[in-house]
């Protein structure tokens, strides 16, 4: 997965297996609709139902869940720090990334903000 930044908007961009074991394409999110970058993970929650996507407990969790907390993307896998972004105005309540460096993504997103 790769992030960017351009004309004020965060593009996600999944690699071809990215795509089929979320079974979601690529993200762009106007930087207007991010209410917060952090890199603290959610804590867990019975209540969720997967619709699609993929999950095996400890390695990977991607795809379109339905919480408690309302409708998250996720797309985390071990070993991945995590870069949850709280949105609004957007489909999804919050989008949970696993990438290499969330403690750079969250400062600049702060920053442009």
């Amino acid at each position: 997965m790769k992030l960017a930044i351009a004309n004020d908007i965060l593009e996600i961009k999944f690699s071809t297996t990215e795509k089929i074991l979320a079974i979601h394409g690529s993200m762009q999110i106007p930087l207007s609709h991010i209410i917060q970058a952090t890199r603290m993970l959610l804590e867990p929650t019975w209540m969720q139902i997967r619709m699609p996507g993929t999950n095996l407990p400890g390695i990977i969790k991607a795809g379109t869940y339905y919480t408690n907390r309302g409708k998250e993307f996720w797309y985390l896998t071990r070993g991945k720090e995590v870069l949850r972004l709280e949105l609004k105005d957007e489909s999804y309540d919050r989008v949970i990334l696993g990438i290499k460096d969330s403690s750079f993504w969250t400062s600049r997103l702060d920053m442009i903000k």
